[in-house]
């Protein structure tokens, strides 16, 4: 099984985009065996007005698409979903579950779409079909059960995937049934966003939209490989450059998507192999390293903003907008005073004449976006690393003014809009007593698990029941082999997914296997054609309208699979019109505005406009609805956001993505960007730091945990890759090094595992 070829570690020379992008999305259609015209006609309809929304990245559908609104990883994307493949019940009439724990992440999935629901037979240790009807009724009757027992012990998981509609009602049915256990795949990426934007300027999301690109005349980045995560965004990237617009890159390596790009829908580009070069200034910040970087930044702005003030000059930092909207400056001040370069450079990993420059770019510009990924908020002091971006836009109040703002990039494709209909395990965050006076019953008030304490509650016992919609749970949370080894003593668990994956093969004593209907399939209830919608990054909403035929006649939607088991498991409530929101899923937006009606005024006729309609966000008007009413500057408590300290021959892990993944979906072996070609069992290190501990590139080596916690944690059988990577921190992928992340290893406040600083050593096998 899986790719065979002899791996090999050859630097890439091609810019992002171009014909490399080409040959890759030629590639997958053909792994796939898609039907070309069929999938040809889809791509059409991708990211487009009455077509349907990517099943990959959150980036925002333009009010006016290029001809082809869709980018490498979303073509690869879409070809998973629409692959001729099928994972029938004879694959798994052959194949026992312990059988195919053995197959790698790729293969598992390149069977291709599930066709019929399956229980899984302890016995003979293999999935075997039953029918929808025997499915629901045997979990209706053990989550009864379970909730008869303790209705918190059950956990509704949402990976990024589910539409709104299906969001909303899997949330209602989660409170019904007595709990807030509601987490989700936002837990493990930007749950930190939500808890540091909602503190440092009262809105739990970015403040910008699509059209302030177009506006902006200087771009920052933090932690976001666009190349990857959010190709179509290179697009904009692309726009901006060719307009002079300054790009500054903060990201521990130098990621193609953010260096250079070539149009692949530009024939002129693509004849000539014009480049575009994309980031004016290139900093290599150590991982956990942003808090020094940003507050160097901030220190500067300061410096320049005195010499201004001496020399009678205009000043740097904006005043007016900062006496009137924001709280705690002059402590921020004086705390930026105290620091000392030589600390920030040594925690950075930057000089201070490469931190000046950029700073004095962000001086110069009058409008400037920030951008950021999970390499702010996947550190113990995540929260820490957002609240000091916050204050870096603040002081020149580069928040709530046209081209500027704050832009966290979302990965899944609607996981923000999961948290804005209700998945969420926080009962702050929910209209708990709108939706009480709506479905007539009293919702749950205490908190319930997020990820980490969904982990934590398998590992004590308090967790008996897990139903997963969409994901791949087991292979993306930290701490894989203890919560693996007591998974299989949960009494329920239910996956509703497309494909096979990992998480599917480890089950508790009664398992099923649901698959559904894909984002791009049709979906048809009582012979009518229903419309879904989703959220972007931006916090704009979309229909997204299915069309391709279902890979079987034998699959439902996620929607219908969570109201039939809601029913088969709650008590009839005649204010909980399971049925008819199945007969038209209008009926179920309908709803959501009722709870949500001043995000969701006039949902069903706005979510068509081209574009999408923008949710209000108070913070873009500069209306701030935190606790002293106005945008607050605060302070950290550590230059560095690793949360230990460094130590002899203890290196920083970042887990990382390649070109060829999508969350832990693994497309293929090559990571054409980085040069990784045939293998993901690579470590990346500096050349020094491979010299200084005796190894050598190519050697075989294993990651070791040095958490300090008692706990023996390692991956073996990694090649060393000597690579462009700040001195002390190693690169590895996700989700193969996740085995190394302890649960207690996680962003201090929102629990989100900090995945992007793991203690580890190199040790040679």
């Amino acid at each position: 099984m899986g790719d065979k070829r002899e791996p090999k570690i050859e630097a890439y020379p091609g810019p992002a985009g171009g014909w490399g992008s080409a040959k890759s999305v030629v590639e997958i259609l053909k792994r796939e065996k898609v039907p070309i015209p069929a999938t040809v006609q889809e791509l059409w309809r991708q990211n487009k007005p009455r077509g349907f929304t990517c099943v990959s990245c959150a980036w925002p559908q333009p009010e006016k698409p290029l001809k082809f609104e869709f980018c490498e990883n979303g073509a690869k994307a879409s070809a998973w979903e629409l692959t001729s493949l099928r994972t029938t019940p004879e694959f798994f009439a052959q194949h026992t579950c312990t059988e195919l724990l053995a197959w790698s992440d790729h293969d598992l999935e390149q069977q291709g779409r599930l066709t019929h629901p399956l229980r899984y037979d302890r016995a003979s240790d293999k999935y075997v079909p039953v029918s929808w009807s025997e499915a629901f009724n045997d979990i209706g009757a053990e989550l009864r059960r379970l909730r008869e027992a303790d209705p918190k012990s059950v956990v509704f998981y949402a990976s990024g995937r589910a539409s709104l509609e299906t969001s909303y009602l899997y949330a209602l049915f989660a409170r019904l049934y007595g709990n807030n256990n509601l987490p989700d795949s936002s837990n493990m990426c930007h749950e930190a966003t939500g808890v540091a934007l909602r503190k440092s300027v009262g809105a739990s999301v970015g403040t910008v939209v699509l059209d302030d690109f177009a506006k902006t005349d200087c771009i920052f980045f933090f932690g976001q490989n666009a190349g990857v995560n959010s190709p179509r965004m290179l697009h904009d990237l692309q726009k901006a450059a060719k307009r002079g617009v300054p790009i500054v890159v903060f990201n521990p390596l130098r990621e193609r998507g953010l260096e250079r790009f070539t149009d692949p829908q530009s024939p002129v580009e693509m004849l000539a192999r014009r480049e575009t070069p994309l980031a004016t200034q290139y900093l290599q910040v150590k991982a956990g390293g942003d808090i020094a970087a940003i507050a160097g930044l901030c220190k500067t702005l300061l410096a320049l903003d005195d010499e201004a003030l001496k020399n009678g000059a205009q000043l740097v930092l904006d005043h007016g907008f900062i006496a009137q909207n924001c709280h705690g400056f002059d402590e921020f001040a004086a705390w930026l005073r105290a620091q000392d370069w030589a600390d920030l450079e040594a925690a950075s990993g930057l000089t201070r004449a490469e931190i000046e420059r950029a700073a004095a770019t962000y001086a110069r510009a009058n409008a400037v976006i920030g951008v950021y990924g999970m390499g702010l908020t996947q550190h113990v002091l995540g929260e820490y690393n957002i609240h000091l971006f916050a204050n870096f836009m603040l002081l020149r109040g580069n928040v709530g003014k046209p081209g500027a703002g704050l832009c966290p990039v979302r990965g899944h494709s609607n996981v923000q809009g999961q948290r804005t209909v209700g998945i969420a395990d926080d009962p702050a965050l929910v209209p708990l007593n709108r939706l009480a006076e709506q479905y007539g019953f009293e919702p749950p008030r205490e908190k319930g698990f997020n990820t980490v304490e969904c982990c934590e509650g398998v590992l004590d016992g308090s967790v008996s029941g897990f139903i997963g919609l969409g994901g791949n749970f087991l292979r993306a949370i930290p701490e894989q082999e203890l919560v693996t080894a007591a998974w299989r003593k949960l009494r329920l668990t239910v996956q509703i997914a497309t494909k096979l994956n990992r998480s599917h093969l480890v089950n508790g004593e009664v398992a099923y296997l649901l698959p559904c209907l894909g984002r791009i399939e049709k979906v048809v209830e009582n012979g009518v054609a229903q419309v879904l919608s989703t959220e972007d990054s931006t916090s704009c909403i979309h229909a997204s309208v299915g069309k391709a035929q279902p890979a079987s006649p034998e699959l439902i939607s996620e929607t219908r699979i969570v109201a039939e088991l809601a029913k088969a498991t709650l008590p009839r409530n005649p204010k909980v019109p399971w049925d008819g929101w199945l007969e038209d899923y209008g009926r179920i937006r309908d709803a959501i505005e009722q709870t949500y009606p001043d995000q969701f005024r006039d949902f069903n006729q706005r979510m068509w406009q081209p574009g999408g309609f923008h949710r209000p966000n108070a913070a873009r008007e500069r209306v701030w609805k935190t606790d002293t009413g106005k945008a607050n500057f605060i302070l950290p408590p550590s230059l560095t956001a690793t949360g230990f300290a460094d130590a002899p021959n203890r290196f920083r892990l970042m887990t990382m993505r390649s070109n060829d993944q999508f969350n832990t979906t693994i497309y293929g072996y090559d990571d054409r960007f980085r040069g990784i070609n045939g293998t993901r069992e690579v470590v990346l290190m500096h050349q020094d730091d491979i010299a200084r501990l005796g190894l050598h590139d190519g050697q075989t080596v294993k990651l070791v945990s040095d958490a300090g916690d008692g706990v023996q944690r390692e991956v073996g059988g990694l090649r060393v890759v000597a690579f462009d990577i700040p001195r002390g921190c190693v690169g590895g992928y996700y989700p193969e090094c996740n085995p190394l992340i302890p649960l207690s290893h996680y962003a201090t406040f929102s629990k989100t595992p900090a995945a992007k600083s793991v203690p580890v050593r190199v040790v040679a096998c």
